[in-house]
């Protein structure tokens, strides 16, 4: 990756002429993108994916050191999994030669919202079984560097929370695979 100070940045402006698109996505819709990340800013994208509830993403070091953990150390289930919606991530990802994808699991043309998606709701992806995570995903620190200061103050604003537009957080409840143009939707 280059210096990201080079990086054409999405602008404030453009975020909000674009989140009515975002708003507009549909309550369920095809993975057009997976992600595992099997070590710390590496990224490897399959065609298809297991997931399950002891192990997490098959392949991804989070499980083994994860940003958010239980009193005995192992992964908080609630984090094991993160949906990104698809208009969201062309929006933000403007440079894919220089800019570091972000590392959400599953890509989806999908409404990430609370009023699409409240938390507890059960979803399937592809064979899998998530349940919406009730922690809210406002974004790191590495995603400000990533994809602009712009981008950060947007999908953390306290007016978009509803929205997920940093995306939702899930468990896993059911093993199972999810593969390139498989259907996210409620159960």
């Amino acid at each position: 990756m280059t210096d990201n100070a080079t990086i054409d940045h999405v602008s404030a402006a453009e975020l909000d002429a674009a989140l009515p698109h975002v708003l507009a996505a549909p309550a369920m819709g095809p993975v057009s993108l997976l992600c595992a990340r099997p070590a710390h800013n590496r990224r490897v994208f399959p065609d298809r994916i297991r997931l399950t509830a002891a192990g997490g993403i098959e392949g991804d070091f989070e499980m083994t050191s994860p940003w958010l953990s239980l009193p005995d150390g192992t992964c908080d289930p609630r984090i094991q999994v993160s949906i990104l919606s698809r208009r969201v991530l062309d929006l933000v990802w403007r440079d894919r030669e220089r800019q570091a994808y972000p590392g959400d699991t599953i890509i989806a043309d999908l409404d990430l919202s609370e009023a699409n998606l409240p938390a507890g709701t059960l979803i399937r992806a592809g064979t899998a079984v998530l349940r919406v995570s009730d922690l809210w995903n406002e974004g790191c620190a590495k995603w400000k560097v990533r994809m602009g200061r712009p981008a950060q103050a947007w999908v953390s604003a306290r007016a978009h929370a509803a929205y997920r537009l940093r995306g939702a957080l899930c468990s896993i409840e059911q093993d199972g695979e999810v593969a390139l143009g498989d259907m996210v939707a409620r159960v």
